[in-house]
Order: C-alpha cells, then sequence, then structure tokens
C-alpha cells in the first residue's frame, strides 16, 4: 500500500498550481516513503494538458481527473482511486514547508490521532510582498495557528488537513451539495463532524506547515461579508441548530457585542463579530428556502 495520497481539486488557477507544484516536488523529494498525487481540473478542460506540463516542469509525477464540476465532487474522485495510508486534500493556492511531508507523516506516527490539522499561515502576494501582521482578518484566507503544542481539535479545514485510511472507509465520501461549485463552504466542517460522530479524533500539530497566498481579490469587508453569508446558508443545508434557543439568541448576542465594540473603536473584534451575524443571518435565510422549497410540496 502507498504511504500517502495528495488529492488537489483545482480551478483555473495554474500560476497558484506551478508554485503549489515546486513545493511539493522539493518537499517530497526529502522522505522515502511512496506517494501519490491526484490533481482534479474542476475548470476548463484546456488546462488538462497545462497542469501536466507544469507536473513535468516540477519534475512531479501525478494523475490528472476530470473535469470535474465542484470541489466536493474532485475530492471524491480522488478518494475513489487513493491507496494511500494517509489521505492529504490540499487547496490549489498554498505552497508547502520543505519539510511538510516529513513532518505530516511524522505527526502521523507519533500522535495517536486519526485526523490531523497542520498549521496554515499567510503567504505572498502575486508580487512577492509579505502579509501586514495588522490586517490578518482582511486577507480572508483560512489561517490555522493553534500554537506550538500537540493537541486535540474539533475539525479539519480544507486544506492541510489529512486522515487515515480507515476513517474514510468508515466515514465515507465528501458530501457534494456543499464547497466550491455547490453551496460554497462547509465541505470540510461537515467531514470533520462525521469523523468525531465515528469516533474518531482529530488533532493539530504545529510542524507540518502550509503557506496561503494573499490574493487581492479576497481583501477587505466586502468580501468577507459575502464569506460568512453564504457559510451560514451552507450550514442550512446540513445542521440541523434550534431557531429559537441558538441561532435567535446567538444573534441577538452578537448584535449587541457589535455595537459596543464599534463604540470602543474595537476594529478586529467588530470585524469579527460582524461576520458571525451574517453567518447566522445566512443560516437563517437558508432554513427560510429550505422550508419554502420542501414545506411546499
Amino acid at each position: 500500500m502507498i504511504d500517502l495520497t495528495i488529492i488537489i481539486p483545482t480551478r483555473n488557477r495554474l500560476p497558484s498550481l506551478a508554485r503549489l507544484f515546486a513545493s511539493l516536488s522539493l518537499s517530497l523529494s526529502r522522505i522515502e516513503t511512496s506517494f501519490e498525487i491526484f490533481v482534479v481540473n474542476n475548470g476548463d478542460i484546456q488546462n488538462t494538458a497545462k497542469i501536466l506540463e507544469l507536473a513535468i516542469a516540477a519534475n512531479l509525477e501525478i494523475v490528472v481527473l476530470g473535469p470535474t464540476p465542484g470541489k466536493s465532487w474532485g475530492l471524491n474522485e480522488g478518494l475513489k482511486r487513493a491507496k494511500g495510508k494517509i489521505i492529504c486534500p490540499l487547496d490549489d493556492d498554498v505552497v508547502v514547508a520543505s519539510d511538510w511531508a516529513e513532518r505530516l507523516l511524522g505527526a502521523h506516527r507519533s500522535t495517536g490521532f486519526d485526523a490531523i490539522q497542520g498549521k496554515i499561515l499567510p503567504g505572498v502576494d502575486p508580487e512577492g510582498r509579505p502579509a501586514d501582521p495588522t490586517r490578518l482578518r482582511e486577507y480572508n484566507i483560512p489561517m490555522i495557528d493553534y500554537g506550538e503544542e500537540v493537541r486535540e481539535i474539533r475539525g479539519l479545514t480544507g486544506t492541510n488537513g489529512s486522515f487515515k485510511r480507515e476513517v474514510f472507509e468508515r466515514v465515507g465520501y465528501y458530501d457534494t451539495r456543499l464547497g466550491p461549485g455547490g453551496s460554497g463552504f462547509s465541505e470540510d466542517t461537515e467531514y470533520s463532524t462525521r469523523i468525531r460522530r465515528e469516533g474518531f479524533k482529530i488533532g493539530y500539530t504545529p510542524h507540518a506547515i502550509v503557506y496561503h497566498e494573499l490574493n487581492p481579490a479576497r481583501y477587505g469587508l466586502a468580501v468577507k461579508r459575502d464569506a460568512q453569508y453564504r457559510k451560514g446558508l451552507s450550514r442550512s443545508v446540513y445542521r440541523h441548530d434550534s431557531i429559537v434557543f441558538d441561532v435567535l439568541p446567538n444573534l441577538f448576542a452578537n448584535c449587541v457585542r457589535l455595537v459596543i465594540y464599534k463604540a470602543l473603536g474595537a476594529r478586529q473584534k467588530s470585524y469579527k463579530t460582524e461576520g458571525r451575524i451574517l453567518k447566522y443571518w445566512g443560516y437563517l435565510v437558508g432554513k427560510v428556502r429550505l422550508f419554502k422549497l420542501f414545506g411546499a410540496r
């Protein structure tokens, strides 16, 4: 059996994919264990040949699947073919640290966790400029940094999260209603919920690191608002939170906090709280839509 399976869904991000391939080539050259890489084309069919050219340029052996619309569909195509003891989905807009593969496999051998989330740090923008530490939340990228100790956590993100083969064999495939190409978000959150429901433990390691690229098109409050609202819509597809005892009280409490934080000039706290409000609001809107759709039948 192969030691590591990497699955990379990608949609029309060839420059980003080239950077990821280069970093993977270096990182994987440092391990002596076997691996396989599936790249799932979620975009233009003409990109398939270009993806292979990028892999050849990086001296990286890959298998290209697709075209398949939707991230969850793409992940599932990779899972159907995966032979690895460890399975790791990766986003196409990250680069991995030179010791990433070594650290990831080491964490699976030594920690006892069934699924592991690695650290995600901000990378650089297309011009090579690093992140401004005072504006990290405004870049609207997933960042995971729970400190320098290995510990148990509740969930995986869509990149740099990995799991043992036994997890997939019991949990199954990703929910294709969710994620980019579907509801937009939450395929990773829902999958984590099923992992825990099956009795598996999810851990965090600070040692397996990837760097998420900064994309100016994702900067700012408008993008944040839209993303949080759509996360709420996505949650409404698979979660059943109490509207009366959970959603509405939290929505009201966060509205009160937002007023207080704005009065105090607490910019970052206001930014985060507004995101929570929009997420709860999106959840409510999603539930109303589902009720209208199925209640009318």
